[in-house]
């Protein structure tokens, strides 16, 4: 009777032991290895790349070039012009003159009784 008790125990224990073991298999990186290298099977499986930042290649070390000079002179050139243009702009009657009330065209004067109220300026004319 002891002898039976002991080999059901054993036998139990074996068990379970060879399930565990199998399901460590299952879960092992093998298969994720074999997809990165190439093998007899899959010869020209993708390696894995390196991304690494390339190489500069600077032209001379000892000359030095006046690009941000350049491009500073080169906006002020356009910023006086922008200046210029807007002083101009300016000049003209519909900013100039006082009639206009910020109208394009001055504003039609009509009579009292005919006086419309105006969108632009808020004023009746």
């Amino acid at each position: 009777m002891l002898m039976r008790l002991l080999f059901i125990l054993i036998c139990v224990l074996l068990t379970n032991a060879t399930f565990a073991q199998s399901g460590k298999k299952k879960k092992s990186s093998a298969p994720t290895k074999e997809a990165s290298q190439p093998t007899s099977l899959n010869p020209q499986a993708e390696q894995k790349k390196n991304y690494e930042p390339k190489k500069s290649r600077k032209s001379q070390r000892g000359e030095t070039t006046y690009n941000a000079e350049k491009q500073y002179y080169d906006r002020m050139a356009g910023l006086e012009k922008t200046r210029r243009k807007n002083e101009r702009m300016l000049d003209d009657p519909q900013y100039s003159d006082p009639t206009y009330f910020g109208h394009k065209r001055p504003p039609k004067r009509r009579p009292p009784n005919k006086m419309k109220f105006c969108k632009v300026c808020g004023i009746r004319h």
